[in-house]
């Protein structure tokens, strides 16, 4: 009779301390990681210092980096990932940064590693999504920086191009509210969905996120999932577009809905 009650005493001790010192850390949750890349110098980015801030006061971890360590984060992100520390993975960059995102997400595909979101803020070049990105926001004022889908990709691609907006320039977009509130956006519903929540409520109880349905988007082809509408009336026609718009689909060669290819969105 003693010794049944020494057990029961261990076992009640054994599931209060459990409930005190939480869950190990061998069977805690992944942590959804965003990392941000600063462009040349590492000094003419700081708005993706401002954008970490932003991001960690909603419960989001952040982190800012120069872009020449974009291998050696990818490295470490790998690792984490696998030993399930760290997921879903956003990449986030301005100018070189935005370029290293791009190559970031690809050496991570090498490595079979998913990463859930992508978000260049005017790189220099186009580069092609690699099929293990979920989704890329590409908001840019450059054409040949539209960023265009990879071989094997079937995530959603967004071209966001800015360059009617005489507030934005190279200098400014990594600072733009507006793209700040977007990407925000984008990435809460990426964590809200990791977390169980409900995917356009922001876990801080601001304003439902909207990105996820396709009407709010600015660009960008919707998922499968999302392609299953309703059908509507036929439009009318178009008024013609303006001469010397630049506006073309991602491969630059096709106005936009001929191939499937992503719609650019003009700026709000």
């Amino acid at each position: 009779m003693r010794r049944s009650w020494r057990l029961t005493a261990i076992g009640v001790l054994a599931i209060a301390l459990s409930l005190f010192l939480g869950p190990s850390p061998g069977l805690a949750e992944s942590r959804a990681h965003v990392y941000l890349l600063r462009g040349l110098m590492n000094i003419f980015s700081l708005g993706m210092d401002t954008l970490a801030e932003e991001l960690s006061g909603r419960g989001v971890y952040a982190t800012v980096h120069s872009y020449s360590d974009w291998r050696g984060l990818a490295d470490q992100a790998a690792a984490s990932y696998r030993a399930g520390k760290e997921g879903p993975i956003v990449l986030i960059g301005h100018s070189l940064g935005a370029d290293a995102v791009m190559e970031m997400a690809a050496y991570l595909g090498r490595k079979g590693i998913p990463v859930a979101l992508v978000v260049p803020f005017d790189g220099t070049q186009s580069f092609a999504a690699t099929d293990n990105v979920a989704r890329v926001v590409n908001l840019t004022q450059r054409e040949y920086a539209y960023m265009r889908r990879g071989p094997g990709f079937h995530g959603s691609l967004a071209n966001v191009d800015v360059s009617s907006d005489p507030n934005i320039d190279h200098i400014t977009i990594d600072k733009s509210p507006r793209l700040h509130a977007r990407v925000i956006s984008e990435v809460l519903a990426v964590v809200g969905s990791h977390r169980g929540e409900p995917p356009n409520l922001a876990p801080n109880g601001a304003k439902p996120v909207q990105a996820s349905t396709p009407a709010n988007r600015e660009g960008g082809a919707a998922p499968p999932s999302e392609s299953a509408a309703k059908p509507e009336a036929p439009a009318a026609p178009a008024a013609p577009a303006k001469a010397g718009n630049g506006a073309m689909n991602s491969s630059g060669t096709a106005p936009a809905g001929d191939s499937g290819a992503p719609r650019i969105a003009l700026p709000e």
